[in-house]
């Protein structure tokens, strides 16, 4: 296994609309996506595209920035917000091209992996490992989705 593509950093905020003027007018976003709900994680996201770049290989697709707010108080992201009332970053996202050979690899190195492989925001399975057995940051793994999802 090695370190797969960056696919987003997610943001917790108190309020998506709040996030997303701040990307589009002091941050210069141009490229925003509609917010949606995703009850089976208690969150409400909406993803924020980031130039890529002009490769050998032609075009890259840029980092998105996931903003997320918690849906209700039994959201995974209401304790995060109670302990940062301003939000904050909240994880880092990397692809895997095979979710259940990455759970695998990080259980066999002794990672605790929280809960089984999920359904994520882009539509395809994803999981997470514990900021302590990371270095301090919660990350996602995530498989690499396929063509049309978001």
């Amino acid at each position: 296994m090695k370190l797969g593509r960056l696919n987003h950093i997610g943001i917790a905020t108190p309020s998506l609309a709040a996030s997303l003027a701040y990307y589009r007018d002091i941050m210069g976003a141009t490229i925003t996506h509609e917010p949606f709900d995703l009850p089976a994680q208690g969150v409400k996201v909406c993803f924020v595209d980031t130039p890529g770049e002009n490769g050998p290989n032609g075009p890259t697709a840029g980092t998105q920035i996931e903003l997320i707010e918690p849906l209700g108080e039994n959201s995974p992201i209401h304790g995060f917000i109670a302990k940062n009332p301003a939000g904050g970053q909240h994880h880092m996202c990397y692809e895997v091209p095979d979710i259940m050979a990455a759970k695998a690899w990080f259980e066999g190195l002794g990672k605790k992996v929280l809960g089984e492989p999920r359904i994520g925001a882009h539509g395809t399975p994803i999981f997470f490992v514990h900021p302590k057995d990371m270095n301090g940051v919660l990350t996602e793994i995530m498989e690499t989705p396929k063509d049309g999802a978001h």
